[in-house]
């Protein structure tokens, strides 16, 4: 670990930090987008793709070193994403604001979000202040959890926002859930900013985007699969086949960030074997 940086706020006053904020909006509208067309089992994993493009775009533009590892992280990433796509929900289990609304006050997930609430309460003003700077699963189980809200409220407005702009009668009501999604959306994503920034001052990054990733993905799915039910209609082979995909990426992901330093090349393997011989 790091010791946190004594300036506090003083990223607030970076331009690279604005820029890359400002990049990862644009990513995140992306996401809404996709969030609202296709399955949230699918979108939320496949997110990763993004850290083996980056490697290898930093490689030839930025002439970053990217390892034999590394080079096989990306390529377990994109074929990890490949099954996870063969192996997706076919179709949507909530498609409409009605259903949304029946899911929203089901008392499963409703219970489910009381436990959540909990643990960040416990977590933020209890744990957090004593072990975060020393912990990084502290932070990450903080954003991870908040992960519960962001995914499913994005999800929310876009099937809202649909009989919004058709002006049909339960527009108004949409209206008001529409709302009362984007200040969830809104509290959580600054929440999840605040302590991603704390976890960079304390943490290297790399094993905390390895660790978030899986972490996050795996408590957001679970939140999916509570509200939405998409896995409902996926079969034995299929749900197999994602599980395997998922730990695909997740693997491959980790050898990427976390050993992206790792001083190991098959130049050097060639010789040590020749000199064993």
């Amino acid at each position: 670990s790091r010791r946190p940086s004594s300036a506090g706020t003083s990223y607030l006053t970076d331009i690279v930090w604005w820029a890359g904020t400002i990049a990862m909006a644009v990513g995140q509208i992306g996401n809404f987008l996709a969030y609202t067309a296709v399955p949230t089992v699918l979108v939320t994993p496949l997110g990763a793709l993004g850290v083996p493009f980056g490697s290898i775009l930093a490689s030839y533009l930025l002439k970053e070193k990217l390892n034999i590892l590394g080079k096989l992280g990306c390529l377990l990433s994109c074929a990890g994403s490949v099954v996870l796509i063969i192996h997706s929900p076919k179709s949507e289990s909530v498609t409409t604001q009605a259903e949304l609304e029946e899911k929203l006050t089901n008392p499963v997930f409703v219970g489910y979000l009381c436990v959540v609430l909990l643990m960040l309460l416990l977590l933020i003003f209890w744990i957090a202040p004593a072990h975060g700077p020393t912990n990084i699963m502290v932070y990450i189980s903080i954003c991870s959890l908040l992960g519960s809200f962001t995914v499913p409220s994005t999800k929310g407005i876009g099937l809202a926002a649909q009989d919004i702009l058709h002006d049909n009668p339960s527009s108004r009501r949409a209206l008001c859930l529409c709302l009362v999604l984007l200040a969830v959306l809104g509290c959580s994503i600054i929440v999840q900013f605040r302590y991603i920034n704390k976890a960079l001052e304390c943490f290297d990054s790399s094993v905390f985007g390895a660790i978030y990733y899986v972490v996050f993905t795996t408590l957001v799915l679970l939140a999916s699969a509570i509200l939405f039910r998409e896995w409902s209609n996926v079969g034995l082979v299929d749900f197999l086949g994602m599980a395997c995909g998922f730990t695909t990426v997740s693997v491959g992901i980790v050898l990427i960030q976390v050993f992206k330093e790792f001083n190991f090349n098959l130049g050097e393997m060639n010789k040590s074997n020749m000199k064993t011989d």
